[in-house]
Formats: structure tokens, sequence, C-alpha cells
């Protein structure tokens, strides 16, 4: 990227640039696939030096390939972080996330609205590592968080805009009660994007992202990615966080007095990610890093469409009720005008008043709109949550979760609206029939 220019290069610009290093072989404009397992060693010394983290050249692919590096640091750049890294999924960004701070024993608190392939990892593999996971209400009061810290909590652990319900979460409380207890807040920022919302300027400290979704944005890659915001204090909670305060082995300094600011990134990929290897293939990276080129032109019609859509399923007697908090009446309208002023993301999640029947039939009436588990592609995708996503909850947990019988999430992609409506409005006839 430009290190000359004259004033600080805006979003449009970074998501183009940042992070992009010309090849020096080649002089290739775009980013090569570097498509190889290892580097070659100039000597004895540098294969040492290499493994030591004293060059600044790569001893493997599997936690450090340069077309991989670039993506991971234009995401920290577009997220205001200090550095990223991208790994093979979104569930392997957290999962990757989290144990670099906790480890068996070790208490995580978390808000209860999230989404279930990440309550189920929780509840599943993690818990099975020995971290528990406490759940509290995203509204609860200071008082109410506070009580929950208990000496082995080692985050907090939110979305700012979860899927599927839009229940948007006040990051910068969040963020000061986190930090109240000496924890950091961990925020997965996937269906904003950084285009809508930068966490990290809200006092997050660290943002996993689903990078399959609106970054790529085409639907033809898997990937994550972890961002190290840099604003933690690592030194002052020593006692929380042994594995970047103290020093590794003897001779070796700790990951702070090493990285600084970088600390926890850098544990990130020299230990959790060169042992776990949960490594994203460069060819699916080249194609992330052409879907971030444009993110926010793509954002805002995906954000014009669903905001359209939504007015459009609000004024239909066949819905109960509409999710959506670019909507004036939606609950949430007031905190996403305060960190969504570009707009509200593009899920629209609807119940219909038909219960599921009504959900079938609207399901299988659609023509245009593509019913499948995924969202953030181009295309408009629409799922029933009761019987895929959340079919392993019971009923009552269901319900809990606000999952009703009818409920449908919608991913509002880039066709015309004109024509995503007369789909949707052709499916609606046939639910209103149940």
């Amino acid at each position: 990227m430009p290190d000359d220019c004259s004033h600080p290069l805006d979003f449009e610009t970074r998501q183009i640039h940042a992070g992009a290093v010309v090849d020096a072989e080649t002089r290739a404009r775009v980013t090569p696939i570097y498509q190889t397992a290892g580097y070659v060693f100039d000597d004895f010394d540098d294969g040492e030096d290499r493994f030591a983290g004293r060059s600044r050249y790569r001893a493997y692919s599997r936690n450090d390939n340069p077309t991989n590096a670039v993506a991971g640091r234009r995401i920290a750049d577009l997220e205001g972080g200090v550095d990223g890294i991208v790994v093979s999924s979104g569930q392997a960004a957290i999962a990757a996330a989290l144990n670099a701070l906790a480890e068996a024993g070790d208490h995580i608190l978390a808000t209860r609205s999230l989404y279930e392939g990440t309550r189920e990892m929780f509840r599943g593999i993690l818990k099975r590592q020995g971290i528990a996971f406490e759940y509290v209400a995203d509204d609860a009061t200071d008082a109410e968080w506070a009580a929950r810290f208990r000496p082995n909590t080692k985050a907090v652990y939110t979305e700012t805009l979860p899927n599927p319900l839009n229940q948007v979460v006040d990051i910068e409380r969040l963020a000061r009660i986190a930090h109240a207890a000496g924890v950091p807040l961990v925020v997965d920022n996937t269906v904003p994007t950084p285009y809508l919302w930068r966490p990290i300027e809200d006092g997050a400290d660290i943002v996993v992202h689903s990078t399959s979704k609106w970054l790529s944005g085409h639907g033809s890659v898997i990937g994550g990615a972890v961002v190290d915001g840099g604003r933690f204090d690592w030194a002052a909670h020593a006692d929380r966080f042994p594995q970047l305060t103290e020093p590794p082995r003897p001779g070796v300094a700790s990951f702070v007095e090493r990285f600084g600011d970088g600390a926890y990134l850098a544990y990130l990929r020299s230990v959790i990610v060169l042992e776990y290897g949960p490594t994203v293939p460069p060819l699916s990276t080249f194609l992330l890093l052409h879907g971030i080129e444009t993110l926010s032109v793509r954002m805002d019609r995906h954000v014009a469409n669903a905001q359209e859509v939504a007015e459009f399923l609000a004024g239909r007697p066949e819905v109960a009720r509409v999710f959506y908090p670019g909507l004036v009446d939606d609950p949430f309208h007031s905190l996403a005008s305060r960190y969504l002023p570009r707009g509200a993301g593009s899920i629209v999640s609807i119940d219909l008043a038909g219960g599921r029947e009504a959900a079938q039939r609207f399901l299988d009436a659609l023509r245009l709109v593509s019913p499948m588990t995924h969202i953030g592609d181009v295309r408009t995708l629409a799922i029933h949550l009761g019987s895929t996503i959340h079919a392993k909850l019971t009923e009552g947990e269901r319900l809990e979760a606000g999952i009703t019988p009818g409920l449908v999430r919608l991913s509002i992609g880039l066709e015309s609206p004109r024509d995503i409506i007369a789909d949707l409005d052709r499916a609606l006839h046939a639910a209103a029939r149940a």
C-alpha cells in the first residue's frame, strides 16, 4: 500500500491496497497464489533463524503463507487492528481465538444472542476440552454482569449483529464491563463487516470473522479470520494470561516483551495455529482478496436491498414479525442508528404467521431465492431455522432462543430488489394457504 500519501487512506482505497506487497520477482500487481507447503532455507543458520522467529522469511505454510498474510493484514487494517491471520473457517477462527486465551478449567462469559453453530461448539468440543461457558442476557445490568466473573474468567464473547435475530449488541458497554473485570472482549463481526461496523473502535479487543460470508461475497470459499486490536494490556493482567506474559522457555523473552501490542496475534500464529493447523488454502484466500476489493460497493447494495425487502415484508399479513433493526419500530433500531449508520446489514428474518407448515410452503415456492444454509452471498438465500441449524435443540430450547416454528432467515443478495420481492411475494401467497 502506498506509504507516502498526504492523508490517511479511505476505507474504499484500503480494501483494495492494504497489506499488499508487489511480488519482487514478477512485479505482479495482483497478489499471487503462493501454492507451496514450504520455503527453501538459504543455509543452516537461516533455517535455525526462521524456526526461532528471528528471520523475516517464512518456515512453513501451515501458519504463514504469503497470500494468506496479505489477507490477514488487509482485514486487520480494515478493522483497525494491529495484525490478523486467516484460517480455514469461521468456526476455526472462533476456536483458535478462544484457545489462545483459555485452557482446561477456565471460564468464558458470552451473550445469549449467538449463532447456534457457535453455541454448539461451546457446549460441544470446547466444553470437552474443559472450557466452561456461561451465558448472560445481553441487556443484563452492569452489576449482573460483574457478578458472573470468576478468577478464571478469560474473556467475554459476543457478536455485533447476532444471526439470525439481529439483536444489536451494545459493544461499548460490554467492552467497559469486560475491561473492568480484567479480560478482553472477543467479537464476531461477520454480519456487518468492517465496512458497516468496526467494533475495535468501540472497545473490542479481538475480532473474528467467517470470511466465507460478505468479505468473500461470492459463496465459493470457506475461511475465517482473527484480528488483534492491539489495545488490551496483557502485562497488567499477567496472572490471567501467563502464556503471553511469561517466558515460554528459559532464555526466551515473553510474547509481550518480543511483540508488544501484537503479542496476542503472535502467540495465536506461532502456537495455536501452528499446532492445530487450521490452514486455509492460498487459492481460497486469493478469491477472498478479490471479494474484499469490492466490499464497500457490495455492502451498500446489500443494505439497500435488505431495507427495501424488510419494509415490504413488514406490511404483509402472512408475516407475524420481521427481525431487522433498520425498521423504525424494531426494538434494536436505536442501537442500530448509533452503531450502524451505514445500514443494518442484510440478514432479514421473518416469523411466518402459519408456523412450520407456512414456512415449508414458503420455501418450496421460491424460484429465484435459493433455499440453503449460507449467508453473505451475492445471491439471496433462505432457510428454515427450526428444522435445520437449530434442529438439535428441544422445542423449549428453540423457543427460549427465539426460534419459533415459522422462523425463516433471509440473506438478501445483490439481485434486483424488484425481482427478489416478486419471488418472496409468490412464496408468501403459497404460505398463506397454510
